[in-house]
């Protein structure tokens, strides 16, 4: 069997960055289900989020993250975040990305909930691709081995501690196990549970299903980001339309030309994501429709062009030239706040793993992720990661927290008497329709129930679209098990039956296995 003294599932930014980082202190190997280059980071349009800015602060960056939050972030990781980002942002440089400039320096523009221009971006609206890329080929250049086409299938544990993880080649069925050291999930979420979507195919909760099943803590999986604006046009996938296009000047307007968003809350089009989503929603039921518009005729046509050239060229090669056009948009599944619960160092409650990027739960992003905060957590806290492990094994010591955490387990539930068939199609709308932007306890209850009976009767998985499908009902019987607990709303959890913030509900959900 071999032994590494790292091995990363996942090859987004997270895994990428940390394999980089990683090659400085052992043998390393990345191990990926599909290629280097398929991952949720390069779909990432916005940006990085740093305190980097003439009249910008730490302090600053650190009240909008909070804010965002709604009550529930870990201040102690918050104030790593936003302490720690300037010295990330210049490691990125020094790596090679390609970060956009004017007049000889970082460019910095404003995204909704930040109170001062402070998102770093990459090609305009190709951040993260530009990240990826950048990474990926560093990443080949210092001959890491990467094991592509490779499903992690199971970890292996021995007395409480991490031991290797078991891999189910995808071209050829056959399995192997490798050991090491120090097990690093960057495996990203789980958008591929919600029919209308803005993640990549690999999003499907794999991280998450895998560290619960050894005993991992999970997280805040209530909390699910829904982005109000992907592009909604008949027989297109899903795509980001970014919100620094509404930073930049860009209008929400329904389908008869109306400026809805005053209506809704004072802080018009720039208000937080959650706030937007819903507002969006209601707007297209008061309208009888399937989609709301945003507005950029108004702009100079270079702004649009220089600005968002991916989104440009994208609407363009479907028919839409945006800055002459209405851009029709609906909510759509984006970003889980929620994951393996991690302390400060990325460590877990199992001795030996470790999680970084959206599969882990830091507590940085409390109950709603404050826009282009995501990126910026990857690279601070895997940073942290090969700090922690340069001073080797050892269990994750707990760490005191500002908010609760009370500790659950997934309940025993009655088979329905109809349950339709399991699959990868019926999940999706499942989810989307019961466990989306606007939930209630009737519709949460359904799901769960159906979720149960699915997880029972799944059969024994062979391949990656069998263990992805196992994997996902799983992570979503976490979210709606903790979305049918949660009775209030907060944040990106909203109950329709349950309509305000509640204080009693200032507390963590944490998942263990039985």
């Amino acid at each position: 069997m071999s032994h590494y003294d790292y091995i990363i599932v996942g090859s987004g930014i997270a895994g990428l960055y940390t394999a980089l980082l990683a090659k400085e202190r052992g043998s390393i190997l990345v191990i990926t289900k599909g290629s280097i280059d398929d991952c949720n980071t390069k779909y990432a349009q916005g940006g990085i989020a740093a305190a980097i800015g003439r009249g910008d602060s730490p302090e600053l960056h650190f009240k909008d993250t909070i804010a965002a939050g709604d009550g529930l972030c870990h201040e102690e990781a918050v104030h790593i975040l936003v302490n720690e980002a300037p010295a990330r942002i210049a490691e990125l440089v020094n790596f090679g990305v390609p970060f956009d400039t004017l007049d000889g320096e970082i460019a910095l523009t404003l995204e909704a909930a930040h109170s001062i221009p402070r998102i770093l971006h990459a090609g305009g609206d190709a951040t993260g691709e530009h990240i990826e890329v950048t990474l990926s080929r560093r990443v080949r250049a210092a001959k890491i081995p990467v094991f592509e086409d490779s499903q992690a299938t199971e970890i292996i544990v021995e007395n409480g501690v991490v031991r290797g993880i078991k891999v189910l080649d995808c071209r050829t069925g056959s399995t192997e196990e490798f050991e090491c050291h120090h097990l690093i999930l960057a495996t990203g979420g789980a958008g591929q549970l919600f029919k209308f979507n803005t993640n990549s195919a690999i999003a499907t909760g794999d991280g998450i299903a895998l560290a619960f099943k050894i005993g991992a803590e999970i997280v805040d999986m209530e909390f699910f980001q829904f982005h109000p604006t992907a592009l909604h046009l008949p027989g297109v996938t899903p795509f980001l339309v970014s919100e620094a296009v509404r930073g930049e000047g860009g209008i929400l307007r329904n389908i008869n030309g109306h400026r809805f968003m005053p209506d809704y809350t004072p802080q018009g089009d720039l208000a937080p994501r959650d706030v937007v989503a819903r507002s969006i929603l209601y707007e297209m039921k008061k309208t009888n429709s399937d989609r709301v518009f945003i507005d950029v005729t108004h702009l100079p046509s270079y702004t649009i062009t220089t600005r968002f050239p991916h989104i440009y060229r994208f609407c363009l090669d479907h028919g839409l030239e945006i800055t002459k056009e209405l851009i029709p948009v609906a909510p759509a599944a984006h970003y889980m706040m929620g994951g393996v619960k991690t302390n400060t160092w990325g460590e877990t409650n199992i001795t030996g793993l470790f999680a970084t990027g959206e599969t882990a739960c830091t507590g940085v992003h409390g109950a709603n992720r404050l826009a282009s905060n995501s990126m910026l957590e990857v690279v601070v806290f895997s940073k942290r990661i090969m700090e922690r492990t340069a001073k080797g094994t050892k269990r994750a010591t707990p760490e005191v927290t500002t908010v609760a955490e009370v500790p659950h387990r997934l309940s025993q539930r009655q088979a329905p008497k109809a349950v339709p068939a399991a699959s990868f199609v019926a999940l999706q709308k499942l989810l989307w329709d019961k466990v989306g932007v606007i939930r209630d306890r009737d519709g949460l209850t359904k799901a769960a129930d159906i979720l149960a009976t699915w997880q029972k009767a799944l059969p024994p998985p062979t391949d990656r679209p069998s263990h992805e499908l196992r994997n996902l009902v799983l992570t979503g019987r976490l979210m709606t098990e903790a979305a049918l607990l949660r009775e209030e709303s907060r944040g990106a959890h909203f109950r329709s039956d349950f309509p305000q913030r509640s204080p009693e509900w200032r507390r963590r959900i944490v998942f263990t296995a039985e």
